[in-house]
C-alpha cells in the first residue's frame, strides 16, 4: 500500500468514530442513516457491520447514547463525545499547522 493510501485508509475507515460523532453533533440519527451520510458527505463507504460495531463501542464508552424509537435505535452524541470530537479537531489542526 502506498503511503497516501495508508494515510487515507487510517483517516477514514480507520477512524470512523470521528465521522460518526461529527454527524451526531448535527442531529439524532439511525445507524443506517449514518452510513449513507458518511458516503454522501465524506466520499467513502464504511463496511455495514463496521459502523454498528463503532456505534456500540462509542455507546459503551459513553460517547453516544441511543434510544429505541419505532423499533429503531436513534443515536445522539453526549457531552463526553463532543469533547472527544473537539480533541480530534484540534489534533488535525495542529498537524496541518506543522505540515506548512
Amino acid at each position: 500500500m502506498k503511503p497516501f493510501e495508508r494515510l487515507q485508509k487510517h483517516n477514514t475507515k480507520g477512524n470512523l468514530w470521528i465521522y460518526i460523532l461529527f454527524l451526531l453533533k448535527k442531529q439524532k440519527l439511525h445507524a443506517w442513516k449514518i452510513q449513507s451520510l458518511i458516503e454522501k458527505k465524506f466520499g467513502f463507504k464504511p463496511g455495514l457491520i463496521t459502523g454498528y460495531r463503532v456505534l456500540y463501542r462509542l455507546e459503551g464508552e459513553g460517547f453516544v447514547k441511543s434510544k429505541s424509537k419505532q423499533r429503531r435505535r436513534v443515536y445522539t452524541i453526549t457531552q463526553k463525545g463532543k469533547k472527544q470530537l473537539e480533541l480530534a479537531r484540534q489534533f488535525y489542526k495542529d498537524i496541518l499547522k506543522q505540515l506548512k
